[in-house]
């Protein structure tokens, strides 16, 4: 099919490789315009942006898609479909209806179950069994249109969302090449009024560990923020940040450190243990819980986020 690309991060590049890996005709990619990265904040190029130039693609990168410039560019193309994955920008309505066969959204989640900025955390913040990927004939509103292909996947009980992420986007670039394969037999079905949830955009603050949750929120946390924004308390008033963690059996005062070891940092709670198996002081590298430990003979008795 000729199409348009619109994405921006490594999610939506992966589903890029895959369309062009199907043979599918990518007339025009539309990208969220450079940002500075790094410690020279040198402007950066998107994922998306990368893949396609490296595939001599034609590359636009609009503020909005609101101005009759950018829609022209739309227009123009004549495309039978435009696919959307983690785009960043809204679609208007005169864009939306100009692709002869609409525009198809990759979701990172089960919908109606969070629709939103932020499906991968919110469904390990929540504990959910599975997630998995909806391929949506995009309208108006915020990932409310008619469902053409649902993709379950589980939910491991280590997985962080940097590993769901990489699972969930292998799974969409699937998905969305076998959906456009069989679009002439899809039918699509409106989304459930039942079950829906909204997955809010993640703050720093909210990161913060609550030390007087239960173990196994608290280790969910700590795997849902991972890689951003990062969960993190203090340590003898410096910041320390968690990116690995599990819920384990037994007592102890909140956020006081019963043990550190080899085996993780192991951390009282409201209910139940943490044990955290990667860590990071301020200033420093990101470490397994073996060599955090070995670096402070004082850290047992301490209380975390105080």
């Amino acid at each position: 099919m000729k199409l348009i690309f619109a994405g921006t991060p490594v999610f939506a590049a992966q589903a890029l490789q895959a369309l062009l890996a199907a043979g599918h005709d990518i007339a025009l990619v539309l990208t969220q315009p450079d940002r500075p990265a790094g410690r020279g904040m040198k402007l950066k190029p998107s994922p998306v942006k990368e893949l396609a130039l490296q595939h001599g693609l034609r590359v636009e990168q609009p503020l909005t898609l609101k101005t009759p410039e950018a829609q022209a560019l739309v227009a123009e193309v004549g495309a039978e479909v435009m696919v959307v994955a983690a785009y960043g920008l809204l679609l208007p309505k005169a864009v939306l209806e100009m692709p002869a066969r609409g525009c198809l959204n990759i979701h990172a989640s089960l919908l109606p179950r969070w629709r939103g900025a932020a499906p991968i955390q919110r469904a390990i913040l929540a504990g959910d069994a599975e997630t998995g990927i909806t391929i949506m004939q995009m309208d108006v509103g915020l990932d409310t249109g008619d469902m053409l292909s649902i993709h379950a996947l589980p939910i491991a009980a280590n997985d962080s969302a940097t590993t769901l992420h990489d699972k969930l986007a292998l799974l969409g670039a699937e998905a969305i090449v076998a959906t456009l394969a069989r679009l002439d037999a899809c039918v699509p079905e409106p989304q459930p009024e039942a079950g829906v949830t909204y997955a809010a955009k993640l703050s720093k603050e909210e990161a913060r560990v609550d030390w007087t949750q239960p173990a196994a929120a608290i280790a969910r946390a700590i795997r849902a923020y991972n890689p951003a924004p990062g969960a993190h308390t203090l340590l003898a008033g410096e910041a320390l940040k968690l990116w690995q963690a599990e819920a384990i059996d037994g007592h102890g005062a909140p956020g006081e450190v019963l043990r550190a070891d080899a085996d993780g940092v192991v951390v009282g709670s409201g209910h139940g243990l943490v044990r955290i198996t990667e860590l990071q002081a301020a200033g420093g590298k990101r470490l397994a819980a073996r060599e955090f430990a070995a670096g402070r003979s004082n850290l047992t008795g301490t209380v975390l986020g105080a």
